[in-house]
């Protein structure tokens, strides 16, 4: 690099840390803001239980291109000015980490004090909210109090850029930006060319987005691609795993079916259909997941009209093939 130039370089990058810091920070005072505002009215009796739904339906209804609005983040919302409006020292903190950060402290930790823990862990160590949420599956909190833990010196000496700890969906979506959520590039670039290659198998098949957000209790989770299938008049997800087949993976997409039956299908739909692809060095796993509530007879129609095992799993050995030698 010409070293004449980093001073420049360098005003960039801290112009736009500046910028995600101040977009995050009021998008959190939104959060906030809403969330005082209907506690408030509910409380005082003006507003009952359903006004929630109602507001989301709403604005859903007259304000079509504002996003992060469902009814489940909206009480979201309410939970956290619930949650820390009797701790005022906190404020500062909650503003300096994401919105999908405080959700995974607010809504897993038990006490202020763990919550405090891991509000000042996230902005210290920079944590991606995957990490913050291994952290607490491990009791990190429970393990440093009782003195059996400490931090790790690579965690200390970790230097993550500060525009990854806030890339969260709902700043974008606050800022009426396209969403950037992806596990890495190379995930990235084969969820979207089997997006183009499910679509080239006929016209049954209707796309609807590419990493799907669905909101189940206080967590967000992404289904890698989600069409309609006119034919079968159902929702298919399609999970993509570069690695060796696991049950658990399964259970992750039946989670993912429930979940779309119970929020996103409409009532003269059928029940929902998963289809998990994984490929690991060796070998290519394509497996269905359907309701347990199908009959026999929609069971065999559904597997009439869903793509071929076979198909699936020489694409997925193509694209794969492919990404290998890119690299």
């Amino acid at each position: 690099m010409d070293k004449r130039f980093t001073d420049i370089i360098q005003l960039i990058k801290q112009s736009r840390t500046n910028a995600i810091r101040a977009v995050n920070a009021e998008l959190i005072n939104l959060y906030w803001n809403i969330g005082e505002y209907i506690s408030k009215k509910i409380e005082q009796s003006q507003w009952g239980g359903s006004v929630v739904t109602e507001l989301a339906k709403y604005i859903q209804q007259n304000e079509p291109e504002i996003k992060g609005f469902s009814d489940k983040n909206i009480w979201r919302m309410k939970q956290f000015y619930e949650t820390y409006k009797d701790f005022s020292k906190l404020s500062t903190l909650l503003r300096e980490i994401s919105w999908s950060h405080n959700l995974a402290i607010f809504s897993r930790c038990k006490t202020a004090e763990e919550r405090e823990f891991y509000l000042k862990l996230s902005k210290q160590e920079r944590y991606s909210v995957r990490e913050l949420d291994r952290q607490i599956s491990v009791s990190l909190f429970e393990r440093t109090m009782i003195g059996d833990s400490k931090l790790s010196t690579a965690l200390r000496e970790s230097n993550n850029e500060l525009t990854n700890t806030f890339k969260d969906s709902y700043v974008f979506e606050f800022l009426g930006l396209p969403e950037t959520h992806s596990e890495n590039d190379l995930q990235r670039g084969l969820v979207r060319q089997m997006k183009n290659f499910i679509l080239e198998l006929g016209k049954d098949f209707l796309f609807i987005g590419e990493e799907y957000k669905l909101q189940v209790g206080n967590s967000d989770f992404f289904i890698d691609l989600l069409f309609y299938h006119r034919g079968l008049q159902c929702l298919v997800a399609f999970e993509l795993k570069a690695d060796n087949f696991k049950p658990d993976h399964l259970g992750q997409l039946n989670f993912y079916l429930e979940a779309l039956d119970r929020d996103i299908k409409k009532p003269n739909e059928n029940p929902s259909i998963g289809v998990l692809l994984c490929k690991d060095k060796d070998s290519e796993v394509v497996e269905y997941a359907l309701s347990r509530s199908l009959s026999p007879t929609m069971v065999s129609e559904y597997k009439t009209q869903l793509p071929d095992k076979k198909i699936l799993q020489q694409k997925l050995h193509e694209l794969f093939d492919n990404e290998t030698d890119e690299k």
